[in-house]
């Protein structure tokens, strides 16, 4: 399910660019995706609303039926907002001050704790009245990208498995409720060995908690983004998680609940981002379009190295050359390196493909440039859910002293 080159290009008409576009049904496709894969266990699915916070996104995910990842005490607050009831929300905070756990527990959401220094504060403060999960790092390396890889050695997130004496002792000693485990690898798993090797790490640890309710499983699903990328196996993953648990179930005796967090798998392939072509610069060596856009407002490609699927929208058909796509920044601000794009001109529309995720909330002001707008495209019609920037938003919170 694909938004087609002359919607994306009346969007883009109608609103200006650059603009970010999101197609509702192909979230709804991807969320039908899971429910199918999982439809045979005990599954919840919280969308990771980290990858992409429109309260309008937030809304269409809570009418679809997920519940919310959040990982800022605000993320918790835009969801609450959006209408989601508190045990619909995980927090997962990481190198906040104690006050965020403390505001999300008289918020009344699920807390996960991912530090011991906190686990024992927690313990020692609350004892067993509030419930928590824990994040374990499981020493695993996985993720498309160092940068979005969260489970290995040297990662800031979790408490290591190795320091589950530590954790037993703080249970004990504070008499800790703890009804959930809680894992996360990083992104973009191709194997999905690597998240089998997670979870039997996980289930050995689950005989550790007699109070254990759930484990989490974070996420890390993958959507293509280059034509030779795979996706993550679904389905085979749903098979093989399940009979995991219906084992452990057998051998333990006590069902437990499985919770994922998705995030880029939800939204990524369901965003565009169309920019127009302002120059077309030809050197020694390269034939430049230059956009009116740039990192500002997709890092992605600068940041993790990502690659993005570019086409020339307004001229689908022109012969192919040899182009290196780059913006507007005062900085060395490259999209795209020597990619085959139908033959552009100044003033054609260019689209980024799986532009859902980490897009525009990444975005920033940099060089004093206006952040683009965001259009829902739903039931076959264009609405327009964030206004872009004007002039004035530059100051706004600024206070002239001089």
């Amino acid at each position: 399910m694909q938004l087609s080159h002359d919607q994306l290009s009346a969007v883009a008409k109608e609103f200006g660019t650059p603009v970010y576009i999101y197609h509702a049904e192909k979230i709804e496709e991807q969320y039908n995706k899971l429910k199918t894969a999982f439809n045979k266990t005990d599954t919840r699915f919280f969308y990771a609303c980290k990858a992409l916070t429109n309260i309008n996104i937030l809304k269409l995910m809570k009418q679809l039926g997920t519940d919310l990842d959040c990982v800022s005490i605000n993320e918790v607050k835009l969801g609450l907002k959006a209408g989601f009831e508190p045990n619909q929300i995980m927090f997962t905070p990481n190198s906040v001050d104690f006050s965020e756990l403390e505001e999300g527990k008289k918020l009344g959401v699920n807390i996960n704790i991912d530090n011991i220094s906190f686990l024992e504060r927690f313990g020692n403060k609350y004892g067993n009245s509030y419930p928590i999960s824990i994040r374990l790092n499981p020493h695993i390396m996985a993720g498309g990208n160092y940068k979005i890889s969260t489970g290995h050695v040297d990662s800031k997130f979790g408490i290591s498995i190795h320091q589950m004496r530590h954790i037993e002792r703080i249970i004990k000693l504070t008499k800790l409720h703890v009804r959930g485990l809680h894992i996360h690898t990083g992104s973009e798993i191709k194997d999905i060995n690597l998240f089998l090797s997670a979870l039997d790490v996980m289930l050995d640890l689950a005989r550790h908690f007699e109070q254990l309710e759930f484990i989490d499983l974070g996420s890390g699903f993958k959507v293509p983004y280059e034509e030779t990328d795979i996706e993550t196996d679904v389905e085979t993953l749903g098979k093989k998680v399940g009979e995991a648990f219906e084992k452990f179930e057998k051998e333990i005796g006590k069902k437990l609940q499985i919770w994922f967090e998705p995030g880029k798998y939800l939204v990524s392939e369901a965003g565009y981002f169309v920019v127009r072509a302002n120059v077309i610069k030809q050197t020694t060596a390269t034939v430049f379009i230059g956009v009116d856009s740039g990192f500002n407002h997709l890092i992605r490609p600068m940041f993790y190295d990502a690659y993005h699927r570019v086409e020339n929208i307004s001229n689908p058909e022109g012969a192919e050359r040899i182009y290196t796509v780059v913006g507007n920044i005062c900085e060395t601000d490259t999209f795209a390196w020597d990619r085959k794009i139908a033959e552009t001109r100044e003033g054609d529309f260019l689209c980024f493909y799986n532009a859902g995720a980490y897009g525009f909330e990444m975005s920033s002001n940099f060089n004093s440039r206006l952040k683009p707008a965001e259009v829902l495209f739903i039931n076959n019609e264009a609405k327009l859910i964030r206004k872009r920037d004007v002039f004035d938003d530059l100051l706004h919170n600024q206070i002239e002293v001089l």
